[in-house]
């Protein structure tokens, strides 16, 4: 798939996705949390590889100390175990359980990640072999080498693309990036604590983290988040 700014990005992956859902036998609820989990999972795998590339680089020459768990958390970047690698799952050979791969794969993830467990979605036996492998194909063509967080913005547009569809018919409104930059610019908390009585999934939490980068720094060094939501699936996405 031809893809080439951020907003074409976001639309056509959109589109995509949408036609395999119209296409299944899932729900808009049924099917946004774990189409949000592999978009985490390819955002997740892309960080790895290049935490994977720079500790390698870094390695003495003919040292024979494994690279292991300590060193991506060193890194700031979530440790993978091979099962739960992208390029793992896209590649798992024609008739093989899909959706109880990603099962493991997410599984696997909270096991060496404490602070993910029970927030990942393991639903994907629902999903038909076919729509998880289109799936996973879509969001394989993410480029790597664009500027900006363009995950962040494809996680960002998918959110709001399926809280139009949901949220409103239960009371429930997403306050649009575009407003959330906004009054983060306005603020720009740079360092300390942040707390949102009405976190949501979390974009307050993740513009301000985008401030801190922009002075060449790291979030977790610089601020501390505090949240509060009643919505346990939308806690779950703001975890994410």
């Amino acid at each position: 798939m031809a893809i080439g700014n951020n907003n074409e990005i976001e639309k056509k992956l959109w589109a995509a996705a949408d036609q395999l859902r119209a296409n299944s036998q899932l729900s808009s609820q049924e099917y946004s949390v774990p189409v949000l989990g592999l978009i985490f999972l390819r955002y997740a795998d892309h960080k790895f590889t290049d935490a994977e590339k720079e500790i390698t680089k870094k390695q003495p020459t003919g040292s024979r100390r494994k690279i292991g768990k300590a060193d991506y958390q060193a890194k700031g970047v979530m440790y993978l175990p091979e099962e739960a690698r992208y390029s793992h799952l896209l590649n798992l050979p024609e008739g093989k359980n899909i959706g109880k791969a990603v099962n493991d794969a997410m599984k696997a993830i909270e096991a060496e990640n404490d602070e993910l467990k029970g927030v990942l979605p393991q639903t994907y036996t629902r999903f038909e072999n076919d729509t998880l492998v289109a799936l996973l194909k879509q969001f394989s063509n993410i480029p790597m080498d664009m500027e900006g967080d363009v995950f962040g913005k494809i996680y960002e547009y998918f959110l709001g693309k399926f809280a139009a569809s949901e949220g409103k018919k239960g009371g429930e409104f997403f306050t649009p990036t575009s407003i959330v930059k906004l009054i983060v610019d306005v603020i720009e908390p740079f360092h300390g604590r942040i707390y949102d009585p009405a976190c949501g999934s979390g974009g307050m939490f993740v513009q301000s983290a985008r401030i801190v980068e922009e002075h060449g720094q790291r979030p977790t060094d610089r601020l501390t988040f505090r949240g509060l939501e009643k919505n346990a699936t939308t806690i779950r996405l703001a975890k994410m």
